[in-house]
């Protein structure tokens, strides 16, 4: 079958190469600790399932549901992000639900690049922006994300080139996969390079609910003339342990609000109302079950780290999201020693350049598994490495 050069374009999604590798290596017998994917093993609250399950029985939620979202969880997300981070939004103009942050972020260079425009995309970054300016018929530029200035972009030093083929720029604090943090100061310059070169800013804010010692996550919106000029990009997946009910939300300025919902109301439906309403339950409900999921990965992170260094490896314990990054030991590639720890301790990790060329000679471990498991890979790889 003919496809397309943009499909031809897109290189493969790492995770779908990641879970063939294990399926086919289970098929063998081996016995497989996956530090892979960053999916919660944390069930779902209790009071957030019971809300779907009373919900999901109501004929009214079974039409099909608003392309915005219901007024009731943009108005749960206005006035959650008006606790957490003092900003307030108008639900009816500035909030977007979202079938899970991903959706949104894949369509919104739909919504603002032209075909042929560039987009500054991090390297090493999450792969959907990346392939989400491919679909759109734009091209990335690589923003690179280097160890010495702390995975932050230097802004500055990009070429002035690049900023006048650029109609868009995405950003990700607390980051996948460094684990980076960055703070408001870091958010004012970018706010400024944006307005300066009127690009548009893409934050995605996945892991703000995710953080340690101390930190705390900023929103770009918090810093003055920011939803003038982009959107930020929230999800209850990993907050709430909901990866598998497909819910999030953007919020941002009002004229890219609607270019995004424009996009949406011509390739989906909305999201199914009891799932919107078992967020508002997630989002006005108890927050203990958050710093609950904060201790459980801070006590994971604690024991991974310390496995790690103990072996005389690189690794500085994280700030935030659910991901320890690490520089390979000496010798290594990032692929030759994720290749050394599965077939000497049965461990996956998910190598650097699978984020981006600048991702080599690192590797990224999840903290999303059960103890058990956690303390089985950590035992195999001082067994392996020792």
């Amino acid at each position: 079958m003919r496809v397309s050069r943009r499909i031809e374009e897109l290189p493969t999604y790492p995770f779908a190469e990641i879970d063939r590798r294990i399926e086919e290596l289970r098929k063998k017998g081996v016995e497989i600790i996956n530090f892979g994917i960053g999916d919660p093993d944390i069930p779902t609250p209790p009071h957030i399932v019971e809300e779907l399950r009373l919900e999901a029985a109501r004929p009214e939620n079974h039409r099909y549901p608003s392309y915005q979202g219901m007024k009731r969880f943009r108005e749960a997300v206005a006035s959650w992000f008006q606790k957490r981070f003092g900003v307030e939004l108008d639900p009816d103009r500035e909030v977007l639900a979202l079938i899970g942050s991903k959706e949104g972020i894949a369509h919104f260079p739909l919504a603002c690049l032209n075909p042929g425009e560039a987009a500054l995309v991090p390297d090493p970054g999450y792969p959907v922006y990346r392939s989400s300016v491919i679909l759109s018929g734009g091209r990335p530029l690589d923003l690179p994300l280097l160890e010495e200035n702390g995975f932050l972009p230097d802004l500055e030093s990009v070429e002035a080139a690049a900023w006048d083929k650029a109609g868009m720029l995405f950003l990700n604090y607390p980051n996948n996969p460094t684990a980076a943090v960055a703070d408001l100061s870091f958010f004012e310059k970018a706010v400024f390079y944006a307005r300066r070169h009127q690009v548009i800013l893409a934050h995605d804010n996945a892991y703000s609910e995710i953080t340690y010692d101390g930190y705390r996550a900023p929103s770009l919106l918090e810093i003055p003339g920011a939803r003038e000029v982009g959107l930020e990009f929230h999800s209850l997946s990993k907050t709430y342990n909901m990866t598998g009910w497909r819910l999030g939300f953007a919020v941002g300025g009002a004229e890219a609000i609607a270019a995004l919902g424009k996009v949406k109301t011509n390739v989906d439906s909305g999201v199914f109302n009891a799932i919107q309403l078992a967020g508002v339950a997630a989002l006005e409900g108890p927050q203990e079950c958050v710093e609950d999921n904060r201790e459980t990965y801070r006590r994971r992170r604690d024991e991974l780290v310390g496995a790690l260094r103990s072996l005389g490896w690189k690794v500085d314990p994280p700030r935030a999201t659910l991901y320890v990054w690490m520089r390979v030991p000496d010798g290594h590639s990032s692929e030759s020693f994720t290749r050394e720890l599965l077939e000497r301790a049965g461990v996956v990790v998910v190598p650097g350049p699978a984020y981006g060329s600048r991702g080599e000679g690192f590797v990224r471990f999840s903290l999303t598994l059960p103890d058990e498991e956690l303390r089985e890979g950590v035992r195999r790889i001082r067994e392996a490495f020792a």
